[in-house]
């Protein structure tokens, strides 16, 4: 059993049943639980969808939680149609998984996230690849959870190149500016992996098509959703040289951080709705000149990254 525990924050659409993969078959870490979250898909479609890929890899030992449902600011959470677009309808490119015979856990998962960042501290490496409300509400709860948790790399923002969503703001952080504000400007041993170099890292049907080859249920499972998400980008004009490995990246990063070069910077999220300054992921003048545990990644080693990628995928997904 590795050393390292590891949780996920998951709105469990494409990339991040890509990022469930990873940290599956990473030897580096002990997957421990994933918390569910809302916005690729909705939070119980995004928990049920972890739970089925999870049994999809043989990893149903591995609990999932429920997180919050919404912002911070809203009381209900509608999925956009851009996201049903990339991700498809049920979040997973409309395939469609067995059913995992395990249930969604009793207990809460911002409760799951404080009693593991008191249990391991500095060994918990926490990697949300949705909005940041779940670790919002954990550290609102036991404001301790800020200083607990030894790595939090989340997938989110962007900080030298436009937003995804408007010219500022990426979709995770679009979710809830509030909370995500909240979270960069109190947790502690922060590191933002943003739209800076996700989006250098991407994924052909050259690689889909390595994954068929092995011929197991699983790898035609994933190359089948895999494609649909490069086909999005595709035709939606994202990108046709192929798909980003978004939320991967942020797991391979939490797990091994020599994969990208990071700018040490003090930042916060802007929410102003009035101006429309609304979303941005920046550095805080007003701290400029004091220490920080926060980065960001702005550079990333495409070709290690993408490469070490496939060869996990290919060893996951034989099985």
């Amino acid at each position: 059993m590795a050393h390292k525990k590891m949780i996920l924050d998951l709105d469990t659409g494409i990339d991040d049943a890509l990022a469930l993969a990873y940290a599956v078959g990473d030897p580096n870490v002990d997957l421990i639980g994933i918390i569910s979250s809302y916005g690729n898909t909705l939070m119980t479609t995004a928990a049920q969808n972890s739970l089925n890929l999870l049994h999809l890899l043989g990893a149903d030992d591995v609990p999932v939680f429920l997180g919050e449902s919404h912002s911070s600011t809203t009381n209900h959470f509608d999925v956009m149609p851009i996201s049903q677009l990339i991700h498809g309808e049920n979040g997973i490119g409309d395939v469609t998984l067995e059913t995992s015979p395990r249930s969604v856990e009793q207990q809460s998962g911002v409760d799951f996230l404080i009693e593991s960042a008191h249990k391991y501290n500095d060994d918990l490496i926490f990697i949300p690849t949705g909005p940041l409300t779940n670790l919002a509400s954990a550290i609102k709860k036991d404001s301790a959870v800020a200083t607990l948790i030894g790595n939090t790399t989340l997938m989110g923002g962007a900080l030298t190149v436009p937003g995804n969503v408007t010219p500022f703001t990426e979709a995770n952080i679009h979710q809830d500016p509030e909370d995500a504000d909240f979270v960069f400007t109190r947790q502690k041993n922060l590191t933002m992996v943003g739209l800076d170099v996700t989006l250098r890292t991407l994924l052909t049907k050259k690689e889909t098509t390595a994954w068929r080859a092995l011929d197991t249920t699983a790898a035609n499972k994933f190359a089948e959703l895999m494609d649909f998400y490069i086909d999005a980008y595709a035709n939606l004009n994202i990108d046709k040289k192929g798909a980003a490995l978004h939320d991967p990246l942020a797991v391979a990063v939490g797990i091994d951080h020599t994969y990208v070069s990071t700018l040490p910077l003090s930042m916060h999220v802007t929410y102003d709705k009035e101006s429309g300054d609304y979303g941005r992921t920046i550095g805080n003048k007003d701290k400029l000149f004091e220490p920080t545990t926060s980065k960001v990644a702005v550079l990333v080693d495409t070709n290690r990254f993408v490469s070490d990628f496939q060869a996990m995928m290919l060893s996951v997904l034989k099985k």
